[in-house]
């Protein structure tokens, strides 16, 4: 076994779930990437636009990083979560090219520091603010799989479409027959297990 370079491994598998969350748009309207499809919101154009926030804050303002990119959805006066929703006149364009530019630059501070660099994340209290470089990637890596999850149910909900990435669907295979037989087999299953307790 061959050892591996921890920057590679961390960089390997925040870009996995950065591309994951942008291909969830691929082929929807305007209209599917914005609407709210649970009861809190969450919709997928408004996904990119957090995880877009999230790498320019830890991955940039925390080591003295900053970016310079306008995020009017973080000011005091700003609509309360501004960053989970896109405005109509915040285009798919812009949020994602802002998405794109928030890899560059979370890259950069990447490539550029050692793991054990300590941050300070401006909006954590100030006696537990510090951070390694290290701990904010995982975090990032974290927050980004977790909302690429979240996209993946948003995008089977509005037409069906499910997978990690246009190659990779991760799913067993089976036609539509197959996949009711299923979900009405877990359904099934439910009812019992509900009928037993």
């Amino acid at each position: 076994m061959t050892a591996s370079d921890p920057k590679a491994d961390l960089h390997f598998y925040l870009q996995s779930a950065r591309d994951a969350v942008l291909w969830k748009l691929e082929g929807l309207s305007e209209y599917d990437i914005r609407r709210p499809r649970t009861p809190t919101g969450t919709n997928l154009l408004g996904l990119v636009k957090h995880v877009a926030t999230v790498e320019l804050g830890y991955l940039g303002d925390t080591f003295g990083r900053p970016s310079g990119e306008p995020l009017p959805w973080l000011e005091d006066a700003a609509r309360t979560n501004g960053d989970m929703w896109a405005t109509a006149d915040e285009s798919r364009e812009y949020i994602v090219q802002l998405y794109r530019r928030a890899w560059a630059h979370a890259d950069a501070t990447i490539d550029a520091l050692p793991l054990d660099t300590v941050g300070k994340v401006p909006w954590w209290p100030a006696d537990r603010n510090e951070v390694t470089l290290h701990h904010a990637v995982v975090r990032v890596i974290a927050d980004t799989h977790r909302h690429a999850g979240q996209a993946d149910i948003v995008r089977e909900l509005t037409d069906g479409a499910v997978g990690m990435n246009k190659g990779n669907d991760s799913m067993p295979p089976g036609d539509a027959a197959w996949w009711e037989n299923y979900r009405d087999q877990l359904e099934r299953a439910a009812q019992e297990a509900d009928r037993h307790e």
